[in-house]
């Protein structure tokens, strides 16, 4: 072990006396070599998606000193970028363990630094965050939280005044204020509840999320005509995150009567003891949820993270067994059934608009097609969904705005949050569910009819693990070598392929690849943002299931031929 990891497990001993964990964790530490190098070897990453890691001691976790750290640097870039009338923070803050110990220290650093602050007085999800640093004209706003990962896990994300989360420029500044820093001497602070006394701290009135719930609900696109029963049932799991409140109380005043929790997943808890990924892209997150489907004989299962910006959902099959619909199965369905009703409503704008991923579905880009809508294809994070709505607003078109997705998960249908939206997703899917079935139509039904006019599409997502410093070489050189060209993929010929690392279409710079075949398939390549990963993103069309299935088998043999 270096000296200097050493050395700087010392200075915590000695420092890191603020919080009774830390101090009994760095004790317990003593004469542990492999815990105390992998607790202090680096510092932990701010990115474009702020801080995210395991929690407890070290510089290489989640504790109040690598928070106020962070919010210090952070600080520091709202000082010398906004006028002192115009300083202020946002903050918000999940189910997750130390999630509120953390908003509140990080509030009392922005407080120490002349910055005004609103914070929640009670756990929000992301994207309330997003509303209010909107709602309230602030300079930005910080949602501390980790998604989806497990209990072990937080995380901290910094939005700008747009609302999005910050571009990766305003990210690299911060980054190089924190760097600046020393995490015991030069972190301003005080007391929280002398901060609230004083006004340096605000709690969020009421009326702001009172506002929120009601631009979810304005998002609703039935007509007074549609007469549709709302008595469908509902189970719903918010996996012991924030979307409990929210999401019942949106569904309610929407008219849904029919709607049965999720006990032992209904409360916030930060150790998901029924769920430890809670991610309801996955299975095991929603076992739970089906079990009661099935003892309620329920319609559909709704399931949110834990920071209540991602919905997953279960239907029945035609033998009643409930199946899971992926994120790009929910996103099409609900942009066909949007740009459906909003033609037959007459609120389609004259010029609409379509933002997803480059990794999203094909199948979006057809629908939305036939429709008349323009898709806009940005790059992988909701941000750049946020960004194109802002950019739209800036000319005078935020109208044309009428959906956004993602592959995992995330939706948005307006333009009063700028970031992915559970609360709207899941009243969106239960209108779109209770409307079809006033019809006679599953969402199933609805999916294959899809189908039959586009053809059957099938999306895959592949991983593969690239450890260490020679991992990330690795990952680097077969990008390389992808980018050199392919004529053909499993016996297709190339038609096209767009390298993202020249900036196309006015994206920012990315390490990102994509192919298109002949036969209307698509593949894009990519290394996580976050992990040690090289992924594959495979969008296939074929007449049927199988017959997608097959050329989705060979494409993927394919490319990991190159790996």
């Amino acid at each position: 072990m270096k000296d200097s990891i050493l050395n700087e497990y010392k200075i915590w001993k000695e420092k890191a006396v603020c919080d009774a964990d830390l101090s009994a964790e760095l004790a317990s530490m003593e004469g542990d070599e492999a815990k105390i190098e992998d607790a202090f070897y680096r510092d932990l990453e701010f990115g474009t998606g702020g801080l995210r890691g395991v929690i407890g001691a070290g510089t290489n976790r989640m504790n109040i000193y690598t928070v106020g750290k962070a919010s210090q640097g952070l600080a520091n870039y709202i000082v010398a970028n906004f006028p002192e009338e115009a300083r202020s923070m946002a903050v918000s803050f999940d189910s997750r363990i130390k999630s509120d110990v953390f908003s509140k220290y990080a509030a009392s650093v922005f407080a120490a630094n002349g910055i005004k602050v609103f914070i929640y007085s009670e756990l929000m999800p992301t994207p309330c965050l997003s509303y209010a640093v909107r709602r309230l004209n602030c300079s930005g706003g910080i949602m501390v939280t980790a998604s989806h990962n497990p209990s072990k896990y937080n995380g901290y994300k910094v939005y700008g005044a747009d609302g999005c989360q910050i571009t990766t420029k305003d990210a690299a500044t911060i980054l190089s204020e924190i760097e600046k820093l020393d995490v015991f001497n030069d972190v301003k602070s005080g007391d929280f509840d002398e901060f609230v006394k004083c006004g340096k701290i605000e709690y969020i009135n009421e009326s702001v999320y009172t506002d929120f719930v009601n631009e979810v609900k304005k998002q609703s696109v039935l007509s007074e005509d549609d007469k549709i029963n709302k008595d469908v049932a509902i189970v719903y799991t918010p996996l012991n995150g924030t979307g409990l409140k929210p999401v019942t109380r949106t569904l309610k005043e929407a008219g849904f009567t029919n709607i049965t929790v999720v006990k032992e997943q209904e409360k916030p808890d930060g150790n998901f003891p029924t769920c430890p990924y809670p991610n309801p892209e996955i299975r095991e997150a929603m076992a739970l949820g089906i079990e009661y489907a099935n003892k309620n004989n329920a319609d559909i299962l709704l399931a949110t993270d834990p920071d209540c910006d991602r919905v997953g959902i279960a239907v029945k099959d035609k033998n009643g067994e409930f199946v899971l619909l992926s994120g790009n199965m929910t996103g099409c369905l609900l942009l066909d059934y949007i740009c459906a009703k909003r033609i037959k409503n007459n609120t389609m704008p004259k010029d609409p608009v379509l933002v997803k991923t480059i990794v999203t579905s094909d199948l979006g880009d057809k629908i939305a097609a036939s429709y008349g809508v323009k898709t806009v294809n940005v790059l992988t994070g909701f941000k750049f969904i946020g960004e194109q709505i802002a950019a739209l607003e800036a000319k005078g078109c935020e109208d044309s705005y009428i959906f956004g997705f993602e592959e995992s998960y995330g939706y948005l249908s307006g333009s009063y949050v700028r970031d992915k939206d559970a609360v709207d997703g899941a009243f969106l899917i239960c209108e779109m569910f209770a409307y079809y079935k006033t019809k006679g139509i599953s969402l199933l039904d609805k999916l294959n009819e899809l189908y039959e006019k586009f053809g059957y599409t099938l999306n895959t997502l592949h991983s593969y693990q690239f450890e260490g410093s020679n991992g990330f070489d690795k990952m680097m050189n077969i990008m390389e070598t992808f980018r050199k060209g392919m004529d053909t993929a499993a016996g297709f010929k190339i038609d096209k392929m767009l390298d993202y690392s020249l900036g196309i279409d006015g994206l920012p710079k990315s390490n990102v690849l994509k192919y298109f075949t002949e036969n209307n398939c698509s593949v894009v390549v990519r290394p996580s943002g976050t992990e040690p990963k090289l992924k594959l993103y495979v969008s296939v069309t074929a007449d049927d299931k199988i017959k997608a299935e097959e050329i989705e088998k060979e494409l993927v043999k394919c490319f990991e031929s190159y790996m």
